[in-house]
Parts: C-alpha cells; sequence; structure tokens
C-alpha cells in the first residue's frame, strides 16, 4: 500500500510541476487580460496543489520526482515554436488544452496502476484532475 502511495505522489508531483512550468511559458506571451487571469488562477490552483502533494512527500520522507527532462524541453520547443508562428491567445489556449488533456489521462491510469495507494493521495489525485478538466472547459472560449 505504501509503495502504491508514493508512486502516485510522485507522479502527480511531476505533473503538477510540468503543468506550471508550461503555464508560466505560456502566460508570458498571452495578449488578453482575461486569459492571463484565468491562465495566473489556474497557476495558483496547481501550486496549492502541488505544495499538499509535497506536504505528503514529506510525511512519507521521499523527495518527489522531476518531470521527464526530454518532455520538458519538448514542451517548451513546442510552446515557443507555434507561440511565434500563430495568434498568441488561441494557440496558448490549445496548447494548455493539449497539456491537461495528457495529465487527465495520465493521472487516471496511474490511479488504475497504483490501487493501493491510500485514499486521501487518491483523493489529491481525484482534485488534480478536476482542475484540469475545469481549465479545458474555460478554455474553450479562447479556442
Amino acid at each position: 500500500m505504501e509503495n502504491d502511495t508514493i508512486r502516485l505522489l510522485r507522479e502527480c508531483n511531476a505533473g503538477i510541476k510540468m503543468g506550471v512550468s508550461t503555464l508560466d511559458d505560456v502566460m508570458e506571451h498571452v495578449q488578453s487580460d482575461s486569459l492571463r487571469n484565468l491562465l495566473a488562477k489556474s497557476k495558483e490552483t496547481h501550486t496549492r496543489l502541488g505544495n499538499t502533494t509535497h506536504e505528503y512527500l514529506r510525511e512519507y520522507q521521499d523527495e518527489g520526482k522531476e518531470p521527464a527532462m526530454m518532455a520538458k524541453v519538448m514542451s517548451k520547443m513546442k510552446t515557443n515554436l507555434k507561440l511565434d508562428d500563430e495568434g498568441p491567445d488561441s494557440t496558448a489556449a490549445e496548447l494548455v488544452t493539449d497539456g491537461c488533456n495528457m495529465g487527465i489521462k495520465s493521472i487516471y491510469r496511474y490511479l488504475n496502476q497504483y490501487p493501493a495507494a491510500e485514499g486521501k493521495i487518491k483523493k489529491l489525485a481525484k482534485d488534480v484532475a478536476e482542475a484540469e478538466e475545469s481549465l479545458v472547459k474555460d478554455l474553450r472560449a479562447y479556442l
């Protein structure tokens, strides 16, 4: 049970870090104040969830997990290339939507992969998925 709990926490931790990094990358290119505010609010939510994840990791005496370096580099490159070529707001909404969809898929895959994780950690993972789902819904107006 503890192994599944720690593994699920690590994956949530890495995913949240990746999400915050992506939000930071796209926010500097966004022109619309309303979109920038939406992304900033989402970053606050992700940061709060990330802080909770860190608290649980400390409780389990684990340092967490960094996102895969190749995934970070590829995401940054894709973000910069697309935002330079196309309309920054709709492109930012598209990039963040794609990232959220990948995150949601990953979270549910890890929830299925680590079924013995503690209930509070499963709830945290589901809270992350709900935050992603909410952001995707809010971004539809900018696509």
